[in-house]
């Protein structure tokens, strides 16, 4: 068993299509749209074929508290790679004006990772 996809709720379709296809590589496919309902949604894809759904819709609005920990969704990981490569994206996405949640380090559970925030406030993990 594999996971298909994961889908993330978004009110800035645009943006963060381009901030995933940026900073992690990703291939934005064809847009969706239903009229009947409002829904439009994209989705990026990466090399390993892992796919992330960015959807967005009038009804569902922004997060009250961006980063913060909520029910249900709690984060999206990216492994890139090697420690060095963890170091240089969490410097150049905080460049970027990203917030870095917490700097690469070692984590308790054997972890190199570090934790940013997308441009909605998701959680995102760069792992070694």
């Amino acid at each position: 068993m594999t996971i298909e996809h994961i889908a993330i709720w978004t009110d800035r379709l645009e943006v963060m299509i381009a901030f995933y296809a940026r900073h992690f590589g990703g291939s934005a496919g064809a847009r969706y749209q239903n009229p009947r309902t409002g829904l439009e949604s994209c989705f990026v894809t990466f090399a390993t074929g892992a796919r992330l759904e960015l959807m967005q819709r009038p009804s569902i609005g922004p997060h009250l508290d961006p980063g913060e920990e909520r029910q249900g969704y709690a984060h999206l990981a990216f492994c890139v790679g090697s420690r060095a490569l963890v170091d240089e994206l969490t410097r150049r996405l905080e460049e970027t004006g990203c917030t870095v949640i917490s700097a690469p380090r070692e984590t308790g559970d054997g972890y190199y990772e570090s934790c940013i925030l997308d441009p909605d406030g998701n959680r995102v993990e760069l792992t070694e």
